[in-house]
C-alpha cells in the first residue's frame, strides 16, 4: 500500500528578506527543490552546480516562481579556490550570505572488496570535503557578519548500513560529525549548524547510480510505501534555515518514513 503524495504547500514567506546560498542546485534532485522552495519562501537565491548548461535550466526554473533574480555561479566543491570564489561572488551578489546550504555529493554502488581507492577517494572529497570546504568559506564569511545559518545535507545512511554504500555512508557519517562540531565553534559568533538525514527521496540522478531492484527494495521500507518527494526534504531545510529554528544547532533531523 502506498500512501498518496500530499498536495505541495503554499509559500509563507519564511525566508523574506534572507539571502540564500545553495549548492548543486540541478535541474532536478534535492538541491533544486531546495532553492525553487527557498525563493517560494521569499528568500533572494543564488546557486551552484559544477555543470552549467543545468545550472543555467535550474535558474531558469526558479526564476517562474520567484520575482528576483536567480543568480548561479560555476563552482567544484573539490578545488578550495573555487569554493571560495563562490562564497565571494555570493557576496558580492546577494549583498550578504543569510544562508547556505550544504547540497553537494556523490554517491554510487560499490561492494568494499571490490571498491577502489579512487571510488572511496572521490566520494569522500566531493560528498565530505566539498562540505567542509564549504563550511569553513562561509564560517569565515558569517563570523565576520556576526551571524547566519547553514544546513548540510546528509544522509540516513550516516546510522544505518546498507550493501554497497560504505564510502557514501562513511562521508554522511563524517557530514554528521562535521555539523555538530562546526555548531558548537561557531555558536560563539551566532551561526546555526545544522543538517537533514532523507532516507529515500526520489529523482532521476539517484536512479542512475542505484542498481536494478535496490529501490523498488527500498520503496518498499518505507512505512508510506513511497519514497519522499524532494520539496518534502527541502521543506525541513527552509525551517532549519529560517527563524523557526532559533535555538537548534548541531542537530541532525531525519526525513525518513523508513523501518529496519
Amino acid at each position: 500500500m502506498s500512501v498518496p503524495v500530499p498536495g505541495y504547500p503554499d509559500g509563507h514567506q519564511l525566508l523574506a528578506g534572507k539571502n540564500v546560498l545553495v549548492t548543486a542546485a540541478a535541474g532536478t534532485g534535492i538541491g533544486f527543490a531546495t532553492a525553487k522552495r527557498c525563493a517560494e519562501e521569499g528568500a533572494t537565491v543564488m546557486i551552484s552546480d559544477i555543470h552549467e548548461r543545468r545550472l543555467a535550466e535550474a535558474a531558469e526554473k526558479i526564476s517562474e516562481v520567484s520575482d528576483k533574480p536567480v543568480a548561479t555561479h560555476i563552482c567544484n566543491v573539490t578545488d578550495n579556490d573555487q569554493v571560495t570564489a563562490l562564497i565571494d561572488a555570493a557576496a558580492s551578489e546577494l549583498g550578504s550570505i543569510d544562508v547556505v546550504v550544504n547540497n553537494a555529493g556523490l554517491g554510487g554502488y560499490a561492494k568494499l572488496v571490490d571498491m577502489t581507492d579512487e571510488q572511496w577517494d572521490v566520494v569522500l572529497d566531493v560528498t565530505l570535503g566539498g562540505t567542509f570546504r564549504m563550511t569553513r568559506a562561509a564560517l569565515r564569511r558569517m563570523k565576520d557578519a556576526g551571524g547566519g545559518v547553514i544546513v548540510n545535507n546528509s544522509s540516513v545512511l550516516g546510522w544505518r548500513a546498507q550493501e554497497g554504500q560504505a564510502h557514501y555512508a562513511a562521508a554522511k557519517a563524517g557530514v554528521m560529525a562535521l555539523t555538530r562540531c562546526a555548531a558548537i565553534e561557531a555558536a560563539e559568533f551566532g551561526v546555526r549548524v545544522n543538517a537533514v538525514a532523507p532516507s529515500l527521496a526520489m529523482h532521476e540522478f539517484l536512479e542512475k547510480v542505484t542498481p536494478s531492484g535496490l529501490l523498488e527494495d527500498l520503496t518498499k521500507r518505507e512505512a508510506f510505501g513511497r519514497a519522499a518527494e524532494t520539496w518534502e526534504v527541502a521543506n525541513v531545510i527552509v525551517f532549519l534555515a529560517s527563524d523557526y529554528s532559533s535555538y537548534m544547532t548541531g542537530e541532525i533531523i531525519a526525513v525518513s518514513a523508513q523501518h529496519p
